[in-house]
């Protein structure tokens, strides 16, 4: 018995992939990319909701873009282009278009059967080296073994099932809270998620289907106001960045109108709210029907909502006035660099508002230039509190023993944490110079409470509130170049019918510094970035405070609207 289906989300989907396909155009593009848009063009050309529903140009637009795709094609069967030098993930990526589009194009009948043989040769050049290839990420695991489950679904191989069941025996990295190890939403929602669903649908493993499930159920808290998802305890690019929710709608569609789950179907709804805009979302439609049915009721978001994930130490309070994020599960100060993979954003406080929106929180201190403030642990007080902590260490070093002395003065180049040197760091006795800063946070309704204590020898510290372009801080003092000094006297940041309000005092040492303090009013990113001409500063309205330590602030955020 046929389904009902959702007219309105299907059109909409046709006309995105529409807006993709113009079939007059050639395009010299990277191989994923032609490989994605043969993919929509076979995509349209099956759709009765697309303009271009059985049309020859989009035949001949599709086989034009396969050419251009073979010419990639080198003779490992795997494609030239980008940073990574013969690589099979970055193949997989296009081998499962090309496998999906070969789907699409095989059931189209004989106008797309030159479509559907030069997809074959395509997947078929690639096959060995998919088969042996290795991988450099934790989610190239799972894109490589969906393009093996992809070409043994269409050209059975046992030895595709065989491998991809090799990698899948090295266990889903997803942790107790539903996070994946990356935790970052780019690749959860682009690369994981649709690779999972693949592989649990062709090899019949349903254990997938729940990991996915649980990384959209803790996927659910990160949902920020703004329409994005929360990326600060990310370990891949997008910790820097801001990411969009729309990529999650196919998953949260699909698993809503598979489990009747409404807290689903409200973060589906969400994710369309702007509009559908994925090209590739057509073709997702047609591969699997069941996202073409009309979602369940969405539940109602229920305020206020707490949630603290341990594995990644972030925590959230939400309510109808603010929405705010603490962190404090960097690894830097574990690994004690800064490094692609490792979670190395500084900022450990957001607040929304409405339209006004605090971007950042940050601290540094200048302390051997080991850089900004990152939590080396996160305690949880009390349902609304939590305490962050950092120590950092540094020494001077004594000379050597007798013992390990040279005559010729060669000794090893080691690095000490901080630097490094030919002056074999172990073996010399050291005195430790210790900075402790702890960060309690109160998570109201409202907005929050911080209490942060700077302990150890005098250090100048600054503490960044980075707030989104589109208001001014009033009642701070303007320093140029989007940066303002605020002092004791209370701030407020207005975007419109919605503000945040900032108050600061200091309880035990020294008075803030004035804006006369340039020096100390500033963000320092440390020396593993200056070394290299770098930096991870913020951009946006720049507001700070300054002191020496030791010394004791408390800060109050409040979220409201003007009087």
């Amino acid at each position: 018995m046929p389904f009902p289906l959702d007219h309105e989300f299907v059109r909409a989907a046709a006309l995105a992939a529409d807006g993709s396909s113009d079939p007059s155009a050639e395009f010299i593009e990277p191989h994923r990319a032609l490989a994605r848009r043969v993919k929509t063009l076979v995509a349209a050309y099956r759709s009765p909701e697309s303009a271009l529903h059985g049309s020859e140009r989009a035949v001949a637009a599709a086989l034009t873009h396969l050419r251009a795709l073979r010419s990639v094609q080198t003779a490992s069967g795997l494609f030239a282009g980008g940073d990574n030098v013969q690589s099979p993930p970055d193949s997989a990526f296009t081998v499962n278009d090309v496998c999906d589009a070969y789907v699409l194009a095989a059931a189209a009948g004989p106008d797309m059967a030159d479509v559907s043989a030069a997809l074959a040769e395509i997947a078929g050049a690639a096959t060995e080296s998919l088969l042996t290839g290795g991988v450099h990420t934790p989610n190239h695991r799972w894109e490589l073994s969906a393009a093996l489950a992809r070409l043994h679904r269409s050209f059975p191989d046992d030895r595709l099932l065989a491998r991809a069941e090799e990698w899948l025996a090295e266990g889903v990295d997803i942790d107790a809270e539903g996070l994946y190890s990356e935790r970052s939403a780019v690749y959860a929602s682009i690369v994981t998620i649709p690779a999972l669903l693949l592989l649990a649908e062709v090899l019949g493993r349903p254990d997938l289907v729940d990991a996915v499930e649980r990384n959209l159920t803790a996927t659910l808290d990160l949902i920020r106001p703004d329409g994005t998802v929360e990326t600060v305890h990310s370990r891949r690019q997008d910790q820097k960045q801001s990411f969009a929710l729309w990529p999650y709608l196919p998953h949260y569609r699909l698993l809503a109108i598979r489990t009747g789950r409404g807290d689903f179907a409200r973060a589906a709804r969400l994710a369309a709210a702007d509009g559908i805009h994925d090209p590739d979302l057509l073709a997702q439609i047609l591969l699997t029907p069941d996202l073409a049915r009309p979602l369940p009721a969405p539940d109602p978001e229920e305020l206020p909502r707490d949630r603290y994930l341990p594995t990644a130490r972030l925590a959230a309070h939400v309510s109808d006035t603010a929405h705010t994020v603490v962190y404090g599960g960097s690894d830097v100060p574990e690994h004690r660099r800064i490094r692609s993979g490792l979670a190395c954003n500084p900022t450990f406080l957001r607040l929304f508002a409405g339209a006004a929106v605090l971007d950042a929180v940050r601290l540094s201190c200048g302390f051997f230039d080991l850089g900004p403030f990152r939590a080396a642990g996160m305690e949880r007080l009390a349902d609304h509190r939590y305490r962050l902590t950092q120590t950092l260490t540094s020494a001077y070093y004594q000379p050597l023993p007798k013992d390990r002395r040279r005559d010729d003065g060669a000794y090893r180049l080691v690095d000490e944490g901080r630097f490094s040197a030919a002056m074999a760091f172990p073996d010399r006795p050291q005195d430790e110079v210790s900075h402790t800063t702890r960060i309690e946070v109160d998570l109201r309704d409202d907005g929050a409470d911080l209490r942060i204590d700077i302990s150890g020898p005098p250090v100048p510290w600054s503490l960044e509130l980075t707030f989104r372009p589109g208001g001014e801080p009033q009642g701070a003092v303007p320093l140029g170049d989007g940066r303002w000094c605020m002092t004791t006297e209370p701030l407020t940041y207005r975007v419109g019918d919605d503000e945040i309000r900032v108050e600061a005092a200091v309880e035990t040492g020294e008075p803030l510094v004035g804006p006369d303090r340039s020096d100390v009013l500033s963000y320092d990113p440390g020396q593993d970035y200056t070394v290299a001409g770098g930096t991870d500063a913020t951009t946006g309205n720049r507001v700070y405070l300054g002191g020496h330590g030791p010394q004791t602030l408390t800060l109050a955020l409040r979220a409201g609207s003007p009087a």
